[in-house]
């Protein structure tokens, strides 16, 4: 294996383990979040049931179990007085129509990624994941600790919402193609899978992009519809079967060095919970925060050699042409956002100073370390 490859999958490695032990150890909750430390609240006996819709698979290993495992828990924190039963994908309303069913009421919650709302709001991917972005640590650092949450909060508002981190993915994978991708050229004219900002990166590469929900993205892959697709990561993309439709695979990806799922909630039944039955919901989606990106490391470690020795993958790097004009235009994509309005600006400016500092620290922390590590010690 590439150096390169070792030193990427030892960052998100150590990213995943820093950010559980961060989250697992937190006391004090931040501004925008729902209740105070120290602040009584009245425990009412009241029951309240819930539908939660989602835009993944019915019990698809990772995101689908998640949103299960983050229902069945706030369940079982709030003895049963707040009760809620999930909806995967496609059996209450269609993935993509998770938003507008949680804001309209006919759902009083939903587990989603939110850079899907990218047509609702140019800054939604801003608490996902963006082309050239954050690690999950660096991403779940400013939401909690750097005035993100209170601007999501101030973005959901204005569409009935209220919205917390819920899991992530951490470091996803570039994507798998038909065709292997030897330089920039052999982008143009592609027909790729990819949402949110990076969408638009693919198509000033020469790219069409498509956006398809995951439980759809095999038949487009075998019928042609799309050339090439990114998902997740060997674990997800080995449910999936995309190595039956394409055999070149690509890592890491641009698109998304730390994906962040979100608990979004109807606005007017969350301010109809009692303080301690909010307060569960919140401390439940924190647990899955620190849960599930864990558990996607270990599962594509373990699961990547699967793909190479057992069905023959070609695991490749991108071409440095390629991975230059990813990062260049991704930097004017997500810069663009700021135009896009007063809120736009001020979560732009934000993120970006915040990623600046986190840049400047990487050498003397995780990045230091990963590399250091990297090259000193041997197999």
């Amino acid at each position: 294996m590439k150096r390169r490859d070792f030193v990427t999958g030892a960052i998100t490695g150590a990213v995943v383990g820093a950010g559980a032990t961060i989250l697992a150890k937190s006391t004090t909750l931040q501004p925008g979040t729902p209740s105070e430390p120290g602040k009584s609240s009245t425990v009412s006996r009241s029951l309240h049931e819930w539908k939660m819709v989602t835009t993944w698979p019915k019990n698809f290993p990772g995101l689908g179990t998640g949103a299960q495992y983050l229902a069945d828990l706030i369940s079982s924190m709030s003895g049963g007085r707040l009760n809620i039963k999930l909806y995967a994908a496609g059996e209450l309303v269609p993935a993509f129509e998770t938003f507008d069913a949680v804001r309209e009421g006919t759902a009083e919650c939903g587990h989603a990624a939110p850079y899907y709302w990218v047509a609702k709001h140019r800054s939604t991917p801003f608490f996902c994941a963006l082309p050239g972005g954050l690690t999950y640590l660096e991403h779940t650092g400013w939401i909690q600790h750097g005035g993100g949450q209170e601007f999501w909060d101030e973005l959901y508002h204005d569409f009935g919402l209220r919205a917390f981190l819920a899991g992530g993915t951490g470091a996803q994978m570039g994507g798998w193609f038909k065709q292997e991708i030897k330089s920039l050229e052999d982008f143009k004219g592609l027909k790729f899978r990819i949402p949110g900002l990076g969408a638009e990166v693919v198509n000033r590469m020469g790219a069409t992009a498509v956006n398809t929900p995951g439980g759809e993205i095999m038949s487009a892959l075998q019928s042609g519809v799309i050339d090439g697709a990114e998902w997740i990561g060997p674990w997800n993309d080995l449910a999936f079967g995309f190595h039956k439709a394409a055999l070149h695979y690509y890592g890491p990806g641009f698109q998304e060095g730390g994906t962040a799922a979100e608990l979004m909630v109807n606005l007017t039944a969350w301010q109809k919970l009692p303080k301690d039955l909010q307060d569960i919901v919140y401390a439940a989606s924190l647990a899955l925060t620190s849960s599930m990106p864990s558990e996607y490391f270990a599962r594509n470690a373990g699961t990547l050699p699967v793909l190479l020795n057992e069905h023959n993958v070609k695991l490749h790097t991108f071409p440095t042409d390629v991975v230059t004009a990813m990062y260049r235009i991704s930097n004017e994509v997500v810069a663009e956002t700021a135009s896009e309005g007063e809120l736009s600006r001020r979560i732009y400016e934000s993120w970006a100073r915040y990623r600046e500092t986190a840049i400047a620290y990487q050498p003397y922390s995780i990045l230091g370390f990963s590399r250091d590590r990297g090259e000193n010690l041997t197999s």
